[in-house]
């Protein structure tokens, strides 16, 4: 009997190599924003054949390829693969099985032509359990995307996922994602492959805030920030780099960023500090990235305090002395906020959506850039 340790890696290689075929099968659009349609794909230990994949002329077996070895050999032993089965049965294989290491399965193949721009498009959503994320979320699904709502495990990931599988139960995908380890972004990103078999967009909101004054603040409070705000996005956006790499067929990142950016507050240095920092890893992401057909944006909001019946997990930790500090109730934080932009406006973690949906569907040639959802602030207006 093969150890357990064996099939684990090599299924684990399986998985690296699932990118790779998911860019392989997907199709030419002739569209310069847009230029790959892209399938869904789904992964399995178990190499054997099961219902209308165990039909003749199904099956692409790749066992003499030894694809570990070279990722680049394997792409273009695979595109010679796929060219002569098509031409011997006119159609791709439902079905791919690698020697040791298990199966991958076609389940949704390529629709260029579909009216949803997100179809068959795979969106990987970090921190969604909150307020925007959410939104981002339940925004992704309508408009055609998988989704796969990640966030540490307990109650509140549950409950998302119960909500938005009510929305669209066969396009969500819940996985659980510690941003502070390279083991928690790793496992997070292969729940979704082992799904889906690859990932199109990426939209970083994991974060948190701290309240304290300069003088008052705690070493061990900032450098929790960091490790969630700025550790959390390099390593999110290091293994976006690598899956993005394999699969070869472009990507979106949205990285959350914030008006303390532009415009810092006292008593948020720990917040605006590590939130900039983050910014500018997406700036040198969207140069570094670019050649890989990947675009990096920003979206820059400010207060959003709840969607619905979820809150804003950012705001549940710093509301009670932001209330304190300026003698308000919650409602009247709330108005605060409204009353001190342009527009006197509500912002919402719907109107944070509609922003990521703008870079996402890519509506401009636009990479590097923000859009600030704030209502209009004088103050986060770079000078």
């Amino acid at each position: 009997m093969t150890p357990q340790s064996s099939i684990d890696d090599a299924f684990a290689s399986l998985l690296r190599l699932a990118p790779v075929v998911r860019g392989t099968l997907a199709d030419p659009t002739g569209n310069e924003d847009l230029p790959f349609a892209p399938v869904l794909l789904s992964c399995h230990a178990d190499a054997r054949p099961v219902g209308k994949d165990a039909r003749a002329g199904e099956t692409l077996c790749l066992d003499s390829l030894k694809p570990f070895d070279d990722l680049a050999a394997f792409r273009a032993r695979l595109a010679d693969a796929l060219k002569d089965f098509a031409s011997r049965h006119k159609r791709k294989p439902a079905r791919l099985t690698l020697a040791g290491a298990g199966a991958i399965a076609l389940d949704n193949a390529a629709d260029p032509k579909h009216p949803q721009v997100l179809h068959n498009r795979v969106a990987l959503v970090t921190g969604a359990a909150g307020a925007i994320g959410y939104a981002v979320c339940c925004k992704l699904l309508e408009e055609g995307a998988c989704v796969a709502a990640t966030d540490l495990p307990g109650p509140k990931l549950n409950r998302l996922v119960a909500d938005l599988q009510r929305l669209a139960p066969e396009r969500v995908c819940p996985a659980v994602l510690d941003v502070t380890t390279d083991a928690g972004v790793e496992e997070g990103f292969a729940a979704v492959v082992e799904k889906w078999g690859g990932v199109d967009t990426i939209v970083h909101n994991a974060g948190i805030a701290h309240v304290a004054r300069l003088a008052d603040l705690d070493l061990e409070a900032f450098r929790r920030l960091e490790r969630i705000n700025l550790d959390g996005t390099l390593l999110v956006l290091k293994a976006a780099g690598d899956l993005f790499a394999r699969q070869a067929t472009g990507g979106d990142i949205v990285i959350m960023s914030t008006k303390n950016v532009p415009s810092p507050s006292a008593g948020f240095g720990a917040y605006s500090a590590t939130k900039a920092a983050c910014h500018q890893l997406g700036r040198i992401a969207s140069l570094e990235f670019a050649p890989l057909g990947v675009r990096v944006n920003m979206v820059a909001p400010d207060a959003v305090f709840c969607e619905g019946d979820y809150k804003s997990g950012l705001w549940e930790e710093v509301g009670a002395e932001r209330m304190k500090a300026r003698g308000l109730d919650e409602k009247g934080l709330h108005e605060y906020y409204r009353n001190r932009n342009l527009l006197k406006a509500r912002v919402t973690g719907r109107h944070v959506a509609n922003a990521v949906f703008f870079f996402v569907s890519r509506q401009t040639p636009t990479t590097g850039a923000t859009i600030p959802v704030d209502g209009g602030l004088p103050d986060a207006t770079p000078r």
